[in-house]
């Protein structure tokens, strides 16, 4: 038979780390199909846009990538095939494709294991069946109790790196079980389904052995790790396996849902040695009665008291979070709640964002709709509340040390992320570096510095010591 054309694809991710790690696992399937993945989309065969489809500027974002996308195969050499996948097109399906006919094709989540030859088919001319949605938390294939009976073969990491660098995402679950009011994901993610330790595990010294050395584990909600695998101290066993794995310096576990965060999973968290000593606390409000009717729990004072044990056991942790202005009902009373909470949690970064209704929730056909005049001026003074507080926090740890994850090293100077500090959303860390030891500093070490100055968040600090180097041996 004639050998098989090569073929080349560009993926173009958007939205979450969730994505990021969808998009290497559709990377590593292309690869086996036959595909070589490229990064310039403009000479590529296909090009496949992993979309975001949570809220709505990321819905337009989405789009408009897409078109961009197009434009370039309408254009002399462009590519022949624009397809649609991720969350965008699992919500929306058919109803997408039918609105956005500059995609050749629209493909949900059930699609990906043959995305290889749905690509093929595309070139060749057809159009593969867009998907009617379907609420996917009906879809569990089987009980979680046997799920655990099942025969399961030696994980085999299917997954090629698209970004490289010292720090990558690792899924640790998919799904969710959790109602809020306002959110959508459960319905196109599915429920709650973590991984297999063994399965984390494999992927995890994989991705080691690829050069990374932070571990930032990610799911729709990390503190639901395990529950359905009938363990619900599987994430405190997980972590210190983890940060066990040669070559890893820090693990960091992110979205995590304060109603869930037990005792004894905030000590693991805070307290096992190469686990960053950080909280990624999803509140959405401090109002008792606006978390209520967002189906969520706790309060300023509950999300004080966590907080205030959390530094018991890390005085200097980082901590996030994101909150909502203007959901249904929300008073000017409910806004001074938040604020207060804000000045009092001294979180290091917060992400702000404003309510809108979201397709198929329960809050789009909630009363008391706040007019998006209002949400747009309570945005803006919450965002510029959290500016003052977050540069503030910052202020207070100059004298500190910090351990600084080198990302890069340019002109004398050492960029990372501190311990506090969640790569692509947290601030970051500059590191001015001796003389003597420029031409030593590598990306991927672990380096000590002494904070002498902050721009907003971000902190400007002095080189101290190595910590733990790419290559102990040649040095």
């Amino acid at each position: 038979m004639p050998d098989r054309p090569v073929r080349s694809v560009a993926l173009i991710t958007l939205g979450c780390s969730r994505n990021d790690v969808d998009s290497e696992e559709l990377a590593a399937r292309l690869g086996v199909d036959g595909w070589t993945v490229v990064d310039d989309p403009s000479g590529a065969d296909a090009v496949v846009v992993n979309t975001c489809g949570f809220i709505e500027v990321a819905k337009k974002d989405s789009i408009d990538t897409v078109l961009a996308a197009a434009d370039l195969r309408d254009s002399d050499g462009g590519p022949r095939a624009v397809v649609a996948v991720g969350c965008l097109a699992e919500r929306y399906g058919r109803e997408l494709a039918d609105s956005l006919p500059e995609a050749d094709a629209v493909l949900g989540f059930d699609a990906y294991p043959a995305l290889g030859r749905h690509l093929d088919a595309v070139l060749r001319g057809e159009t593969p069946r867009a998907h009617t949605p379907r609420d996917r938390r009906t879809l569990l294939p089987i009980t979680p109790v046997d799920r655990q009976r099942v025969d399961r073969p030696a994980p085999e990491v299917l997954r090629k790196r698209l970004v490289g660098g010292p720090v990558a995402p690792l899924k640790i679950s998919s799904g969710c079980d959790r109602r809020c009011a306002f959110c959508s994901i459960p319905t196109f993610r599915g429920s709650h389904v973590s991984r297999p330790p063994q399965e984390v595990m494999a992927e995890a010294e994989w991705l080691a052995g690829q050069g990374v050395r932070e571990l930032v584990l990610v799911s729709e909600n990390s503190t639901s790790y395990g529950k359905d695998l009938g363990d619900l101290r599987a994430l405190e066993k997980l972590l210190p396996q983890l940060a066990a794995i040669a070559g890893v310096v820090r693990v960091r576990a992110v979205y995590l849902q304060p109603a869930e965060v037990r005792p004894s999973l905030l000590e693991t968290l805070l307290t096992t040695s190469g686990v960053a000593p950080y909280l990624d606390l999803s509140f959405q409000h401090a109002s008792p009665s606006v978390l209520r009717r967002m189906r969520r729990f706790g309060g300023a004072d509950a999300f004080g008291d966590l907080l205030a044990r959390a530094r018991a056991f890390a005085p200097e942790l980082g901590a996030r979070s994101n909150v909502i202005l203007g959901f249904p009902g929300e008073t000017p009373a409910d806004v001074a709640i938040l604020e207060r909470f804000l000045a009092d949690a001294d979180l290091d970064a917060v992400g702000v964002f404003g309510y809108s209704d979201e397709d198929g929730t329960e809050a789009a056909s909630l009363p008391d709709k706040v007019t998006p005049a209002t949400v747009r001026r309570r945005q803006q003074r919450v965002t510029d509340l959290v500016e003052q507080l977050t540069a503030e926090r910052a202020q207070r740890r100059i004298s500190s040390v910090v351990e600084v994850l080198v990302e890069e090293v340019v002109g004398g100077l050492a960029h990372g992320r501190a311990a506090h500090q969640q790569p692509e959303v947290d601030g970051a860390c500059t590191v001015a570096l001796p003389a003597g030891s420029v031409a030593e500093v590598r990306v991927g070490d672990l380096v000590s510095a002494t904070v002498v100055a902050t721009e907003g968040v971000d902190l400007i600090a002095e080189f101290v010591e190595f910590v733990n180097v790419v290559d102990s041996v040649s040095r």
